[in-house]
């Protein structure tokens, strides 16, 4: 929202030098902590843009509130708004009717999963966080911010949604560690892991958790043993009443979901049949029927239907960057559109940046408006393996290593000719 000027004073509401310091220099908890996703959901969209204001108004305010000003609206610009856009609609509408129905069911003793793909700066991460803190607030209250599962007298910690980045070197432990972690609580060094999944289970419980996000879950590769036995305990996790949401970069092709093929009409992951069903039976459901997984895509600029979106979501940027030459249209007018869909390839991330960067050096320079000459001036380096093809290549399992390597000792984590969990299970 854009606030009111007044004629005696444009600034007037503008916060004072020392809150804004204060919102500069103050730092949130990490995400995956319980301090952390509390500041996240009760402060995210909180921000409040600064005043808008002409070239004129602002020659003649003193140069202290000048450098007040201008320190605002860098914050405001550095802060673009998380906006509805179509791929952030389908990720917020799959989590609502998945947590919608897990949390009524009464004797399924398993619950339905999602997982969200999409490749790097897709704004998954962003879309999963905000669907899952809208159901916090919606579930705190109807439950009148209260645990109805707590005991009589206790006063647990009531965390309806935990978010957890999934360990670089995953191990079932490390997983345990991270979730328990979440809560800050204490673990045994000498705990065995039934213990420890033990203690997780029982806090999940505790705390009255419904919604688990299990972040960065491409780290996993199926290759390595326990890889998948972190993958078996998260199968798991899912008959605790807890809902799983894994968000990763590609992750029908790490082997989560099995060897995936892109349908390019569709426009859909398509899970054809495994020659090691008729081996081992039915073990290659466990995953794929439990989840259900979608694709966030990136702008397009084909259809007149995708041109608006674009455009659409370009117009809420315009409306809140805060530049004192800025022209109505400025990001949507004439062949801006086509530039910036050029630049970042309608990569929602990119975009962000590009758009952030260039206000920064449109306020530097004195410019104060954004064109194609000020950001044809701005790096924006575009790793090219987060670019989706038009067909999405799923890399090939790792080779065999060779027979003189198979002498060494082998690295931790790392598995040579495995046949899989389920035929380890059946040895």
């Amino acid at each position: 929202m854009t606030r009111a000027l007044s004629h005696d004073d444009p600034l007037e509401g503008l916060p004072s030098r020392a809150r804004i310091a204060e919102l500069i220099l103050s730092s949130r908890p990490p995400l995956d902590t319980y301090a952390g996703w509390q500041h996240y959901r009760t402060h995210c969209g909180l921000l409040i843009p600064a005043a808008t204001v002409t070239p004129q108004q602002w020659s003649m305010l003193p140069e202290s509130r000048r450098y007040d000003y201008d320190l605002y609206r860098e914050l405001t610009n550095a802060n673009l708004p998380l906006q509805d856009t179509t791929m952030h609609d389908k990720v917020g509408k799959l989590i609502r009717r998945r947590l919608s129905g897990n949390t009524r069911k009464k004797d399924d003793p398993t619950r339905a999963g999602v997982m969200i793909s999409g490749w790097g700066n897709y704004g998954k991460t962003a879309s999963v966080c905000s669907a899952g803190a809208v159901f916090e607030d919606q579930w705190l209250e109807l439950h009148s911010h209260l645990n109805p599962g707590a005991l009589p007298g206790t006063r647990d910690l009531h965390a309806p949604v935990v978010y957890v980045s999934t360990p670089v070197t995953a191990t079932p432990r490390s997983l345990c560690a991270s979730i328990l972690g979440f809560f800050r609580a204490p673990t045994r060094k000498a705990a065995t892991l039934p213990e420890l999944v033990r203690q997780v289970a029982d806090s999940l419980y505790d705390h009255g958790v419904k919604a688990l996000i299990l972040d960065d879950i491409s780290r996993l590769r199926m290759h390595r043993a326990d890889d998948q036995d972190v993958l078996d305990l998260m199968r798991a996790f899912m008959s605790l009443d807890v809902t799983l949401i894994l968000t990763g970069v590609n992750i029908s092709g790490i082997g989560l979901l099995r060897e995936a093929k892109w349908n390019k009409k569709t426009r859909q992951w398509e899970m054809p049949p495994l020659e090691s069903t008729r081996i081992h039976g039915l073990e290659v459901t466990q995953t794929e029927h439990r989840f259900e997984l979608i694709e966030i895509d990136r702008f397009r600029y084909t259809t007149p239907k995708q041109i608006a979106a674009f455009v659409n979501h370009l117009k809420g940027i315009e409306k809140h960057l805060r530049l004192m030459n800025a022209t109505q249209g400025m990001l949507t007018g004439g062949g801006m559109p086509e530039y910036l869909m050029r630049r970042t390839g309608g990569v929602i991330g990119l975009l962000g940046r590009l758009l952030e960067d260039g206000a920064q050096e449109a306020m530097e320079s004195g410019k104060e408006m954004i064109d194609e000459s000020l950001l044809d001036e701005i790096v924006l380096r575009r790793d090219e393996p987060e670019q989706p093809p038009d067909e999405p290549v799923i890399p090939a399992a790792p080779r065999t290593a060779v027979k003189k390597a198979t002498q060494a000792k082998r690295p931790r984590n790392t598995v040579f000719d495995d046949p899989g969990p389920a035929a380890r299970a059946g040895a």
